[in-house]
């Protein structure tokens, strides 16, 4: 029976960006990936890919960053004085750390540069302006 809207689902996956590097695979975790279709638990163009499948059935997708986690935002960067970050360790290019927002929720940031007196963050989702492949198998 065709996968629909709705329909709970678990799914082995490899993904991976146009440079073949492999961003996330249902290997590195202890089950297959259970999702319910058209739920909004997974990104949108997964959710599109997947309907009309069925079990047993493999599949190799493409979803444009749009699509994905979307373009990078540049509203989701920020230049704040390095003093702000409370940190035992060297600051550094690349660096991910915690930020706290203002609604008292924690989100991840790159710190894309650092000068003596500032660093700038990156909140934008690491894969955000990326397009995703993806090899796909329905297992259940």
């Amino acid at each position: 029976m065709p996968i629909q809207d709705g329909d709970t689902i678990k799914i082995d996956y490899t993904g991976t960006l146009d440079d073949g590097t492999v961003f996330d695979s249902s290997e590195n975790h202890d089950a297959p990936l259970e999702f319910t279709v058209g739920a909004g638990q997974v990104i949108p163009g997964f959710d599109e890919a997947v309907k009309g499948m069925e079990v047993g059935e493999e599949k190799e997708f493409r979803i444009e960053a749009v699509d994905a986690y979307g373009e990078p935002n540049p509203a989701m960067t920020q230049t704040v004085p390095k003093n702000m970050l409370q940190c035992d360790t060297e600051i550094t290019e690349g660096m991910m750390i915690m930020v706290g927002t203002a609604d008292g929720q924690q989100m991840p940031a790159k710190i894309t540069e650092v000068t003596d007196e500032a660093l700038t963050l990156d909140m934008n989702h690491p894969l955000a302006g990326k397009a995703l492949t993806f090899n796909i198998k329905v297992v259940e």
